[in-house]
């Protein structure tokens, strides 16, 4: 019998966007559950969207310990799963993730940030918000084909989902998870991209505060690793 894992997407995306992933070998391995996560995809109208009401959600897919892969805002939510219950995870695989924004100032100007983000959602509709999207620095350097994949997984979602993820999941909202790092008791392995510079920085501290973690940094690749490096990723896991 396969043991299974866990896959939570990033905002924007939707569970189709662990595809390659799967279709790369995960699928021999485990059996994977890719929800879509509040306020994407098909769960686009699930209220509410709180860090609360996903972590319930998680619990609810597996009664059986689980592996458990994250990328970006799926990271946060696996993060705060794994250390809520650390029972139920066997590994944790943290894909261009973050603990938080340990600074307030910053943290409360981040959740502003995202509030005017999720008004220009409301305002202008997911077509156009996706175009913007992509432009940021974090994003740049995709190859075409791995960008035109991305906006029509960005497609599936609704300006009204979106913009409640934003509110609800904000990496301002979230409480920073810096000092708990220390709590993981399961192997974690921290990924980023190689031309990620913010990520790889952020890894390398993570791993310094994770007793039993690996820290992989993955050679001409960006933020979305498991997007645009798919094999690479399934070896990992």
């Amino acid at each position: 019998m396969l043991s299974t894992i866990v896959l939570l997407h990033g905002f924007t995306q939707t569970s189709a966007s662990w595809r390659g992933l799967i279709e790369a070998g995960i699928g021999e391995r485990y059996t994977a559950l890719a929800p879509d996560l509040r306020g994407h995809g098909t769960r686009t109208e699930a209220r509410p969207v709180s860090f609360g009401a996903c972590l319930e959600d998680i619990a609810a897919l597996s009664s059986e310990p689980f592996a458990l892969c994250g990328y970006s805002m799926g990271g946060r939510l696996a993060l705060l799963f794994a250390l809520a219950h650390p029972d139920r995870v066997s590994r944790l695989v943290l894909l261009g993730a973050s603990p938080g924004i340990a600074d307030p100032a910053e943290r409360d100007a981040r959740r502003a940030a995202d509030e005017e983000l999720a008004e220009s959602i409301e305002r202008d509709g997911v077509e156009l918000f996706g175009r913007r999207w992509a432009r940021q620095p974090l994003l740049r350097g995709q190859p075409r084909a791995v960008a035109a994949a991305a906006h029509e997984d960005r497609m599936r979602n609704s300006a009204a989902g979106l913009a409640a993820a934003l509110r609800g999941l904000s990496t301002g909202r979230m409480e920073p998870l810096w000092g708990r790092l220390a709590e993981l008791t399961m192997p974690v392995t921290v990924v980023s991209g190689e031309r990620d510079g913010k990520f790889v920085a952020i890894g390398r501290r993570m791993g310094q505060l994770i007793p039993r973690a690996q820290v992989v940094e993955l050679p001409a690749v960006g933020h979305a690793v498991a997007l645009e490096a798919p094999a690479l990723v399934a070896a990992l896991l």
